[in-house]
């Protein structure tokens, strides 16, 4: 199990990654973006990207 969590940590350190390696304005400009949105929209993304995660790996299981 440890060997999963720690494989699946890999993964999102790569996948975060990609965009700054490859496209470092693109990913100024969306974190700037980002800083403009409020606090209520941020938890909004954040409630969405907790359910489609849990979506996923209860589809997974």
């Amino acid at each position: 199990m440890a060997d999963i969590i720690w494989a699946s940590l890999a993964l999102v350190l790569i996948i975060e990654g990609l965009l700054p390696l490859l496209a470092p304005g693109l990913w100024r400009r969306v974190f700037t973006d980002l800083l403009r949105l409020r606090d209520g929209q941020i938890r909004f993304y954040g409630l969405l990207s907790v359910a489609a995660g849990l979506m996923w790996w209860w589809w997974q299981s």
